[in-house]
């Protein structure tokens, strides 16, 4: 009976601090878009990408924009991976 409500206190305690990622990402996106060098429609997709998380955070929907807002850093990491690699 102890671990059952051990699991359960954890749940209830750990959910919000996962639930809400999007504010930290979104941080990390303006960190990047600032000190990467990006050319300019990446940057541009970049950009829009970020602004339809912010979207996605405000309207409620925090899973789909983790999902964007990840998507962008995937997007900047890529970039800088290929100008590294060239």
């Amino acid at each position: 009976m102890r671990y059952l409500f051990v699991l359960l206190a954890m749940l209830l305690f750990s959910s919000p601090a996962f639930s809400n990622q999007c504010p930290t990402l979104m941080k990390q996106v303006d960190s990047q878009l600032q000190s990467a060098e990006l050319d300019a429609t990446t940057r541009a997709e970049v950009e829009k990408l970020r602004a339809k998380g912010e979207a996605l955070h405000k309207a409620g929907n925090h899973k789909e924009s983790e999902k964007v807002l990840n998507q962008a850093i995937e997007k900047i990491d890529a970039a800088v991976e290929q100008a590294a690699g060239t």
